[in-house]
């Protein structure tokens, strides 16, 4: 089910309503959704696929609103029924009549829905819309969730209700307890970057054709857009986000919410591949990008595009590979040998090499010690490089346990746990990392004071 109309018209509002959370940019600047928007979404008993396009436009040849009239299109033609919303209170303009002289070759999968009818203010345009030869429109306001029961009566002619199955299925849940890394998930993969270092191509080229748009001007992607897909018959969710700008340079409000959209997506993510330019490979704010991923825990790989600048000046090149190695050390020092993938998305060359990288990450990040190695490991720790003292007294490591995957987190039982120090915490991480093959991916390590057996409760 595709929902396409002019620009600003409430298509993306119509998409959030209909999914029932806020999947898509909503914002008054017409033009805000450029791609094509995939989510599953149901109204009373009818399940669907909703697609949210971007705004139609008569623009021809290879401007941007021409690309994303040929996606637009596309979704139409894909789909079994087609949502042509206008705007009632605006009243019928000459770009929803040149519309409506396209899709009337479609008709019988068009539906005609006047959006913004809440009130008397979208009357006449409700009137003004019988003129286009689309059958009786459907008076909706997508922001007030008026008008979908007349809306679900229109979709049920196209889809079949879902059978009533009494008790109601459990979901899949989302939690990052769960001890067994079930097969069918979809693994969450987001392609994150700066503006224009060319995360939608490395998706395109991934997937084998063309599911996001592209070309040449920065900043195109403003929704986080998600494609599935599959490697080597694992399910994967590619996540194709907005450029991340540094924060001071960050000025409209669109741009914004759509960095704010990246934000959510990295801390929803499994794995974050953060795309780098050749041209630029140890930028700032490429680094402030990966900062966020560890601090999520969330597992990174670094994507380097854009080689094939490098492959004429091989000097050049070995001093930006050595400096970008240098300064993710420095910069992360608690997450060593981060693992980086060189390639060009644009031709394709190397991009072989990424997804082994990102599954062998993956199955870092989900790694899982087991209680009596840890242990045995902690004794050798003491013995090798003992805790200082604190006071005149020996600080004593009692016991240590794995709390968690994904990422990796450890809690160990100190006798004087604000006395230990950071310095010793480290050492112990390191080792935790060299010793059980945990490279490239965020640790946790807390500490917590044994429960005295003797103490009695406390009495309110």
């Amino acid at each position: 089910m595709a929902i396409v109309g002019r620009p600003n018209v409430g298509k993306s509002t119509l998409f959030n309503r209909l999914v029932g959370k806020r999947r898509a940019i909503v914002d008054d600047t017409p033009g805000v959704t450029r791609d094509v928007r995939e989510a599953p979404a149901q109204l009373g008993d009818l399940a669907f696929t909703l697609l949210d396009t971007a705004g139609w436009e008569t623009a021809g040849g290879e401007a941007l609103e021409a690309r994303m009239r040929r996606f637009t299109e596309r979704a139409i033609d894909s789909a079994d029924a087609v949502l042509f919303l206008i705007d009632a209170r605006a009243g019928i303009v000459p770009l929803d009549e040149s519309f409506a002289g396209w899709l009337r070759k479609r008709a019988a999968k068009v539906i005609l829905v006047a959006n913004k009818c809440e009130g008397r203010a979208g009357q006449q345009g409700l009137a003004e819309a019988h003129g286009l030869g689309l059958g009786e429109p459907i008076p909706v306001s997508a922001e007030h969730g008026e008008g979908l029961s007349d809306l679900h009566d229109a979709l049920s002619q196209h889809i079949e209700a879902m059978p009533d199955e009494g008790d109601e299925e459990e979901g899949e849940g989302d939690g990052e307890e769960d001890e067994a890394v079930d097969p069918k998930r979809p693994l969450l993969l987001a392609i994150v970057g700066r503006p224009n270092v060319g995360k939608s191509t490395l998706l395109n080229r991934l997937v084998g054709e063309e599911r996001v748009l592209t070309g040449p001007e920065a900043g195109i992607t403003r929704d986080a857009i998600r494609v599935e897909w599959e490697w080597k018959g694992r399910p994967i969710r590619l996540v194709d986000t907005a450029g991340m700008r540094r924060r001071s340079r960050i000025e409209a409000k669109l741009e914004a919410a759509s960095v704010a959209d990246t934000l959510d997506t990295i801390r929803l993510a499994d794995i974050v591949v953060v795309v780098l330019d050749a041209a630029d490979m140890a930028d700032k704010q490429d680094l402030t990008i990966a900062g966020r991923v560890i601090d999520e825990g969330r597992a990174l790989v670094i994507a380097v595009n854009k080689t094939d600048l490098l492959a004429d000046d091989q000097a050049n090149a070995s001093r930006a590979w050595r400096k970008l190695a240098d300064r993710l050390e420095a910069s992360f020092a608690q997450v060593k040998d981060v693992p980086i993938v060189g390639f060009s998305a644009l031709s394709g060359r190397g991009i072989e090499r990424l997804m082994p990288a990102v599954f062998k990450t993956y199955d870092i990040w989900n790694k899982r010690v087991p209680t009596p190695k840890l242990n045995r490991w902690l004794r050798e720790m003491e013995t090798l490089h003992p805790p200082p003292l604190a006071k005149g007294r020996r600080i004593r490591l009692r016991f240590m346990t794995q709390i968690k995957r994904r990422p990796p987190t450890f809690v160990l039982q100190v006798s004087q746990p604000e006395e230990l120090g950071d310095d010793y915490l480290r050492y112990l991480m390191n080792r935790l990392r060299d010793d059980f093959g945990l490279p490239g991916v965020p640790i946790r390590l807390t500490m917590r004071k044994p429960r005295n057996p003797f103490a009695r409760p406390s009495r309110r």
